[in-house]
């Protein structure tokens, strides 16, 4: 089990504004057990746990119960994209997962993308439950210009970022998914204050950048504006889990101090 004595109950999304609180580790492991064994090393390192396609498949909802049901926060990653209804549907049921933040593709429209944010706040509303944060996906990290241009989008990867965190914010949802080079493109395309960037393809300069393609350091991502950074491959593959994820949070903590002198 999940469970650290002491430490049941839900942190709210917006306990803490440290860098600590600003980190999301990815657990792309292939079973419960295995991301156990991960929660375990990196509950007292880091903000929240992102739970994606890989582990859900493999593992079910009951893993992010558990998490749920330790204290700690999760970021549901699945990226939901298909008919209003249907996509509404799943949103209520990540809501009653407990999820502090999940993702859908802004690709899916406003008529999807208006239908699982209004279904979130009405289930949370009437159900007594925290509302989950609705996330709009840009464009994947391990995209570029010809990737989109194969699946007809002209434009290239920035004027599609902008296009799509647009149309995320006009349809009521809280953020987007961008790499941390569109951080700046995201700001300027949506004007309201509290809209969240949360932001991928997030290496220290130490690692491999794998099939990234647009990719910054911790402390890069930070001073650009981002207001979550996922780290995955570069925590769960260090010899030392918890130092690894210290080292990132030491990184971002001088980009926060570089923003904040700036000002």
């Amino acid at each position: 089990m999940f469970v650290h004595p002491g430490r049941q109950g839900r942190k709210g999304l917006n306990d803490g504004t440290g860098a600590k609180d600003k980190l999301i580790v990815a657990l792309d492991v292939e079973t419960a057990d295995e991301a156990r064994e991960v929660f375990a090393a990196l509950r007292e390192s880091v903000g929240m746990f992102k739970v994606g396609p890989h582990l859900f498949t493999s593992a079910g909802p009951a893993v992010v119960r558990e998490i749920v049901a330790a204290g700690a926060r999760v970021f549901l990653d699945l990226k939901f994209h298909d008919i209003p209804a249907v996509v509404a549907a799943a949103g209520r049921e990540a809501a009653r997962l407990g999820v502090s933040l999940f993702t859908v593709h802004a690709a899916g429209g406003a008529e999807m993308l208006g239908r699982v944010a209004d279904a979130v706040a009405d289930t949370a509303g009437r159900e007594g439950l925290e509302r989950p944060r609705v996330l709009g996906v840009t464009v994947l990290t391990s995209a570029d210009d010809a990737t989109l241009g194969e699946t007809g989008v002209d434009g290239g990867v920035q004027e599609q970022v902008a296009r799509l965190a647009a149309l995320a914010g006009a349809s009521g949802l809280d953020g987007c998914i961008a790499s941390p080079h569109e951080i700046a493109l995201v700001r300027r395309a949506v004007s309201h204050t509290g809209f969240l960037v949360v932001t991928p393809g997030v290496r220290p300069q130490s690692a491999a950048h794998d099939d990234q393609r647009r990719v910054m350091t911790p402390e890069q991502a930070v001073r650009a504006g981002a207001d979550y950074v996922v780290v995955g491959r570069a925590i769960l593959k260090a010899p030392d889990r918890a130092r690894a994820a210290r080292e990132i949070v030491e990184e971002m903590e001088r980009g926060m101090e570089t923003v904040s002198s700036e000002q």
